[in-house]
């Protein structure tokens, strides 16, 4: 018998590290055989701590949401040689996974990240093996070309291409980096890749060097990903050890090496000349292009950059011929795409499925749909760079194009779900704020376009819009996304111009009625008290931080609107829906 406790960081964070703990205890202590190994985040973060008991009979349980006493009772049942009936992970849930199809994710919650052995009984190292020994620089390339393989990082540009000008470009040294500066707000996927599967990243960066014939490798990660970091070093380590990299790799018939660069955790580091600017030691700031990477790059050499999922995608084409890659997904956007779902979900997590599938199957199938039986208003995808989709383009397949028509960009997966709760100018300002932080500043039409506009949307939200706020709002961004100099910039504007486009009412109702329909801006929000709702328990008043709220005990209590600051503490507080919001 075998047990496997998920150790991803949403797992650790949720206390699994404390469930291995018990249960280990328990094994040691009735001197049981029992096999107690770990595994990376399967995806179901919602149901985190999950524990998966292997039987010698081939039968497995999984228990989710397990604290440490129901791990104790877990260990006690199995000991006496039973299964726990509760716990078990339900049907429904199970379901979640049966809904896709795995690539990048594929050993993910499945096998042991810390273990190269496990990474190689999956077939690990045999696709870089097939490279070396049977595949020239080109017939590599032309199998990703095949593929069809796009960036997963951003705005989806061949692969095949990038490898291809890399390899052609000429120089005594060449290297390949692999992007894992992951930034975006609501976005998990290179981290969960980077913990749960590292040997994978290594073989497919390995595969990359060999196509554009680089003997060096690094992975940019950003410092706020100590675990993905600390696994990578290992998984090199071991590489090393098996003769998978270093200068004698495969009985010397490819030299090649990797190492890791830990990032500050800038957002504009994300953008390849930004990214290399920093590798170099220099502040990260993008470049004018050209000369492209592929030309002139880290230290002036030909170099290749691509993302994490990207790159993971890599092994299993090479493994399974790009053909068999191009059989899922679309025509113009072959296999499969990690997303993350984060928000007003149900089932928040990771989540990989073929190009082209609806976002409402993505939602609602998978997701299962919006928390509190509430309405779904709108997606924001492509993070900070991308846009909103509203409710009623929820049919819309998940490829490049069909994407970039609503106004949003795939970019790297991150997938914001909303409900009628959320306040669409709000939003707009929440994600305009994050990339004006993150700006780096040298270019004037982000640097302050981008302040400018965020200027105007707080004002919009605390109740001081003007006439002519939208048309300037667009104007601006506009601007800003003809003349920033980087991706960054180019984007930023994003999500304010899809909320105009898709929600401008909102923004009406904001200047002209001084309304926020969600009920999310809270200096357009009045409070009152319901007297007939009214039980006159006084829990309000004694929570008001400005005593705003008056009344004897059992009678109905009086807000003082003149003193009210607007915190919401009493809504939040009262028991019998007796304050209104308005």
């Amino acid at each position: 018998m075998k047990i496997v406790i998920g150790q991803g960081s949403c797992g650790i964070a949720a206390g699994a590290q404390k469930v291995f703990s018990v249960i280990e205890e328990k094994l040691k202590a009735a001197n049981s055989a029992c096999a107690l190994n770990i595994t990376g985040c399967i995806g179901m973060c919602y149901l985190e701590p999950i524990v998966e008991v292997h039987c010698d009979n081939g039968d497995k349980y999984t228990f989710v949401n397990v604290d440490e006493a129901s791990a104790a009772a877990i260990a006690d049942k199995l000991l006496d040689g039973g299964i726990p009936s509760d716990g078990v992970i339900s049907s429904e849930d199970a379901a979640v996974l049966s809904r896709q199809e795995r690539i990048a994710l594929r050993n993910c919650g499945n096998i042991n990240p810390e273990s190269i052995d496990e990474y190689i009984a999956t077939g690990g190292y045999e696709a870089i093996r097939k490279c070396v020994s049977a595949m020239t620089r080109e017939q590599v390339i032309d199998e990703i070309r095949k593929a069809g393989l796009r960036g997963r990082g951003g705005a989806g540009f061949p692969t095949a291409f990038k490898w291809n000008a890399a390899l052609k470009s000429s120089g005594d040294k060449k290297y390949i980096v692999c992007n894992a500066d992951e930034g975006d707000p609501g976005a998990f996927m290179d981290r969960s890749i980077m913990e749960g599967d590292p040997h994978n990243l290594i073989e497919s960066m390995a595969i990359g060097g060999y196509a554009i014939g680089a003997n060096e490798g690094v992975i940019y990660v950003r410092a706020e990903y100590p675990l993905a970091i600390r696994r990578l070093k290992l998984a090199i380590e071991q590489a090393k050890e098996r003769g998978f990299l270093g200068d004698s790799a495969f009985d010397g018939k490819f030299k090649f090496d990797m190492r890791i660069k830990a990032g500050a955790g800038a957002f504009v580091c994300g953008e390849e000349t930004a990214l290399i600017a920093s590798l170099e030691g220099e502040r990260g700031m993008p470049r004018l292009k050209p000369p492209f990477p592929a030309e002139k790059g880290y230290w002036q050499k030909p170099t290749n950059i691509n993302n994490v999922e990207t790159l993971s995608c890599v092994a299993w084409i090479i493994r399974n011929g790009g053909q068999a890659f191009t059989e899922i997904g679309t025509k113009t956007s072959s296999g499969t795409k990690v997303f993350a779902l984060t928000g007003k979900i149900r089932k928040g997590g990771l989540v990989e499925v073929p190009m082209g599938t609806p976002l409402r199957e993505i939602i609602y199938d998978i997701g299962g749909g919006i928390r509190d039986r509430r309405e779904l208003k709108a997606v924001q995808m492509g993070g900070p760079s991308g846009g909103c989709i509203p409710a009623d383009l929820i049919d819309t397949p998940v490829e490049y194009e069909s994407i970039v028509k609503t106004g949003a960009i795939m970019g790297s997966g991150g997938m914001v779900v909303m409900d009628d709760t959320t306040c669409m100018v709000d939003m707009a300002r929440f994600f305009l704020d994050f990339t004006r932080r993150e700006s780096c500043g040298k270019c004037t039409h982000c640097r302050i376009g981008t302040k400018r506009m965020l200027e105007i949307l707080e004002r919009i939200c605390a109740g001081n819009g003007r006439d002519g706020d939208i048309e300037l709002l667009i104007e601006l961004g506009n601007d800003i996304k003809d003349a920033a100099l980087c991706g960054l910039g180019m984007s930023a504007p994003n999500p304010v111009l899809t909320t105009i486009k898709y929600f401008r009412h909102e923004y009406e109702e904001h200047i002209n009625s001084g309304k926020c329909r969600a009920k999310q801006c809270s200096a357009l929000l009045t409070y009152g008290i319901i007297s007939e709702n009214c039980s006159g328990c006084g829990a309000c008043s004694r929570k008001c931080p400005v005593g705003a709220i008056t009344g004897e005990k059992k009678t109905p209590h009086v807000l003082d609107a003149d003193k009210c600051v607007k915190c919401g503490i009493c809504a939040t507080t009262c028991k019998f829906d007796a304050v209104s919001v308005n």
